[in-house]
């Protein structure tokens, strides 16, 4: 995910308007939506503008990947009956189903193999039952 789509996410998460927060930044609602669109270059100076607006470190929009901007969601918290609407093209929902379903394989493996390995402790308990008793 570009920078650009992780402001817009953020601050869609704040419930704010572009104009809101082209207004915050004190830039124009044109020249903030061309960021947000990725069609113009940001520097440093503004980057670190707008992650002070929207609450977070300039490195930590820099860094964020898939897992930091759910978290990051998470942490906000919508005024009341507002709500954070994320939008996705159906080639990032496939992909990210994808993620999901492999995730869930990994579980399940995870928990025959748990299983399994209670049902090997019980086995082993019978015999030290068994073993006491003789």
């Amino acid at each position: 995910m570009q920078v650009h789509e992780k402001i817009k996410i953020m601050r869609l998460c704040k419930d704010w308007s572009q104009e809101e927060m082209a207004e915050k930044l004190g830039y124009s609602p044109n020249g903030y939506a061309k960021i947000e669109r990725g069609e113009t270059d940001i520097k440093v100076d503004k980057l670190g503008k707008i992650a002070e607006a929207l609450g977070v470190e300039l490195q930590q929009l820099l860094n964020l990947n898939d897992k930091n901007i759910f978290n990051i969601i998470d942490n906000f918290s919508p005024q009341e009956g507002s709500s954070c609407n994320i939008y996705l093209t159906e080639s990032q929902c496939v992909h990210e189903l994808e993620k999901a379903r492999l995730l869930l394989q990994e579980r399940d493996k995870e928990v025959g193999y748990l299983k399994r390995e209670v049902e090997h402790l019980n086995e082993l308990v019978a015999l030290l039952k068994n073993n006491q008793k003789i």
